[in-house]
């Protein structure tokens, strides 16, 4: 599986005017998608203990990290990737080796979602979160079924 080519492809359905890239093969992809289409501002990721710094602490369209949850524990990797997250960048796409401590369920606790998942052999599995699919809209989360107005002043709780 050619992983810079499954990260230019997020970047050509992202079309993002912002990417913030992480690793080695993250930076292959975006200086690629660079060359190609100039109009796009790439900031390197800076972390300092999983904490973000400089660019990195700004919002994104888009973020792409690999090569870098393999070297460090699960505490730092998970305030990492929930930085990424939480700083609005709309889009993130980590990519994971398989042989690493990094299971299927630790990033789905974190809201992403497996993309593409490789043999487990030396392979790669890419995770993704997008904030405008994340939270799919409920028929119950709505007044209708919660708020009642119709018994404003009738009832008391």
């Amino acid at each position: 599986m050619n992983t810079q080519a499954i990260f230019e492809s997020v970047i050509r359905d992202a079309r993002p005017s912002s990417i913030l890239v992480g690793g080695s093969t993250a930076e292959a992809a975006a200086a690629e998608q660079l060359s190609s289409a100039g109009d796009i501002r790439v900031n390197v990721l800076e972390h300092a203990g999983g904490e973000l710094a400089g660019h990195s602490a700004e919002p994104h369209d888009l973020a792409l990290v690999s090569d870098t949850l393999e070297a460090m524990d699960r505490t730092t990797g998970t305030l990492l990737l929930g930085q990424l997250r939480n700083l609005g960048n709309r889009r993130i796409a980590v990519l994971v080796d398989d042989t690493s401590q990094w299971s299927l369920t630790d990033l789905v606790a974190l809201g992403f979602t497996r993309q593409v998942g490789g043999d487990g052999q030396g392979s790669h599995s890419l995770y993704t979160y997008n904030i405008d699919t994340y939270n799919h809209k409920r028929d119950w989360n709505n007044p209708k079924y919660w708020a009642n107005p119709e018994m404003w002043d009738k009832a008391r709780w």
